[in-house]
């Protein structure tokens, strides 16, 4: 037997906890990234310490938390109870020490397996801890796990509660940022699902009276709205639900203990469940479940004893058992909506007979596309045009494989040469490739016809599988790859218009984004530097002295597939799509992409910025 095949004692090798976190980040906070996304890393570590301090708000201990982000050093303070003096160090730094299982105490919290502000002590370069309670305080600091040192406990006239202060490692979250959008929108989440919680972010407040009614009004402009929105309130559930006039999706939020549940789970999918029966048993019609949920725009929130979630980020609900004196999660909701929904629509008419007109809607258009959806499918499958379209890629948003089903990304590009680099590249495991032939059209103003009649929407739609639900999405990551040119931007201004029109959810869940490619490549003989920006350009230049050689990247089919590897690989830089919510989805289009262009080309005029393209001499 070779040295190579033996498997001994040497062999066995046991981490300490710290070890285990940093060598398997993705087992206790998802998905790393560098901030690009809602579910990076970053602000997982971010909820972890927030979920500490929201619990001891729902224990009733402290109505105000304070959060300052700035230079990626990252402070959390609430004014809760303070941990426990003795344990300050224990608490942050030793596996399966916590409060929460003690369930007296702890009845309904999110973080319950004490693992939460441990992997953010292993995954910050700089972590400190501050309690004070009882008129003393204590405080210890670490580095990646590591106790560096400690005071107290002292006497001290601090306001009771606790104080995390970290810097996320960045040998673990490479060039990261944190984007202050998707951490207001996480706040303004803990608001709603907290009402009576105020949260301080870098000096603005934000708070809520009317919870999940405030979300749904907060995300939508209230002239897309079709009848008021329908807000239901128990013990343990709290349900908001409209219908928008020109979303063709449905859009569902939902919450488990103040978690939000991005994935679903049990209760989300008893909540679909639950408003087709109420509807069905309220108009006495057996209406499709697809006609009555179309457009739907809502969110729930429950409280589980003790839930189970399929994974550590908990971003989907696996448990069935409500806890408590209900039986099911199901059957407790089923209940709840079918109780209080019914009464409402009882007594308000108005609202019922909005509800229903746009069913029948519903109903009606579905029929009208049925035949041309037929076509569309026949004549892709004869043609075959699927497979010279999409190069797909082996694992994707719906599999089994946990570990990798988040990094499934699709790219769309523009052009033979743009493609075949990407192409040639990718990950054939997570990285999908759709190939656009020219620019697509501009669907403003269109119906949901076009998407099957225009050969290129039809199979980008089929590419993305998302022509029934967006449960059924393949890719975690839509990717517009086009030079930033005039015809690029113009390419992506259309493909934004088509999502927007259609498919809105992909934008609002933080599925688009743009593929940033560097501007510039700076080396010499020993080292290569690509840089994004000017000052990127100038960094690299002052490392290499001398006079390095330096290129200007024009358009993606520039750059050979080799090099290509680099910035589609882990050090990927995206640029998020997101959604202005001072404009409704119809006014944005109807100023970028209508017919009104005296108004477009004042704005252009007023907001053009000039960027001078200094040749650079090798």
């Amino acid at each position: 037997m070779s040295d190579n095949t033996k498997y001994t004692e040497d062999n066995i090798r046991s981490l300490d906890w710290k070890e285990h976190i940093r060598m398997r980040p993705g087992m206790y906070i998802g998905k790393l990234g560098d901030g690009s996304s809602a579910d990076d890393g970053i602000y997982i570590l971010l909820k972890e310490v927030l979920d500490n301090c929201i619990d001891e708000f729902v224990m009733g201990a402290g109505k105000t938390i304070e959060i300052g982000i700035r230079d990626n050093v990252v402070k959390v303070r609430d004014y809760g109870r303070g941990i426990p003096l003795g344990k300050v160090v224990d608490v942050v730094s030793k596996m399966n020490t916590g409060g929460k299982y003690d369930s007296k105490a702890f009845k309904k919290s999110v973080g319950l397996n004490g693992v939460g502000t441990k992997a953010v002590n292993a995954l910050s370069n700089f972590f400190k801890v501050e309690s004070s309670r009882e008129g003393q305080s204590k405080w210890a600091e670490f580095s990646q796990g590591n106790l560096v040192a400690e005071e107290g406990p002292v006497e001290s006239s601090k306001r009771k509660g606790t104080k995390v202060s970290f810097t996320p490692d960045e040998a673990i979250f490479k060039n990261y940022k944190y984007r202050n959008e998707y951490v207001i929108r996480m706040l303004k989440n803990y608001v709603y699902l907290n009402p009576g919680l105020t949260i301080v972010f870098n000096g603005e407040k934000y708070f809520s009276e009317n919870g999940l009614k405030d979300l749904l009004e907060e995300n939508n402009n209230a002239d897309d709205l079709l009848y008021p929105i329908i807000h239901l309130k128990g013990d343990d559930i709290e349900i908001a639900i409209t219908h928008s006039k020109s979303q063709y999706s449905e859009e569902y939020q939902s919450f488990v203990n103040g978690q939000h549940t991005t994935q679903g789970g049990t209760h989300q999918a008893a909540f679909r469940e639950a408003i087709v029966k109420t509807i069905r048993d309220f108009y006495g019609k057996n209406y499709e479940a697809s006609d009555i949920r179309k457009s739907i725009i809502s969110a729930v929130s429950i409280k589980v004893m003790e839930p189970v979630f399929e994974s550590q980020t908990k971003t989907k609900l696996g448990s069935t058992d409500m806890g408590g004196k209900y039986p099911t999660v199901r059957t407790y909701i089923n209940d709840f909506v079918g109780k209080y929904l019914d009464n409402y629509l009882h007594k308000n008419t108005d609202t019922a007979d909005a509800l229903q007109r746009k069913i029948i809607q519903a109903e009606r258009e579905r029929k009208d596309l049925s035949g041309i959806r037929k076509l569309a499918k026949d004549r892709a499958k004869k043609a075959s045009l699927h497979n010279k379209k999409l190069r797909d890629c082996r694992v994707h948003l719906g599999d089994l494989k946990k570990d990798r089903r988040l990094e499934s990304t699709l790219f769309i590009t523009e052009g033979d040469s743009a493609s075949g680099s990407i192409t040639k590249s990718r990950d054939v495991n997570t990285q999908a490739v759709f190939s656009l032939r020219g620019k697509p059209l501009n669907s403003y103003g269109m119906s949901k016809k076009i998407v099957y009649e225009n050969e290129e929407f039809n199979l980008l739609q089929a590419a993305l599988n998302i022509e029934e639900s967006m449960e059924d999405l393949r890719y975690n990551n839509i990717v517009i790859a086009t030079d930033a040119d005039v015809d690029g931007m113009h390419i992506r201004l259309l493909l934004i218009t088509f999502f927007l029109q259609f498919f809105p959810e992909l934008i609002k869940e933080n599925h688009l984004y743009i593929l940033q490619t560097p501007l510039f490549r700076v080396r010499n003989k020993k080292q290569t530097f690509y840089c994004y920006s000017p000052e990127e350009k100038a960094d690299a230049m002052e490392k290499l002295s001398g006079k390095p050689e330096i290129t200007r990247f024009k358009g993606l089919g520039e750059i050979s597939p080799d090099e290509f590897q680099h910035f589609i690989g882990a050090d990927i830089r995206l640029e998020p799509v997101m959604l202005d919510k001072s404009m409704s989805i119809e006014q944005l289009l109807s100023f970028y992409m209508g017919k009104n262009t005296p108004d477009r080309q004042k704005f252009i005029i007023e907001n053009l910025k000039v960027e001078l393209d200094i040749v650079e001499e090798n």
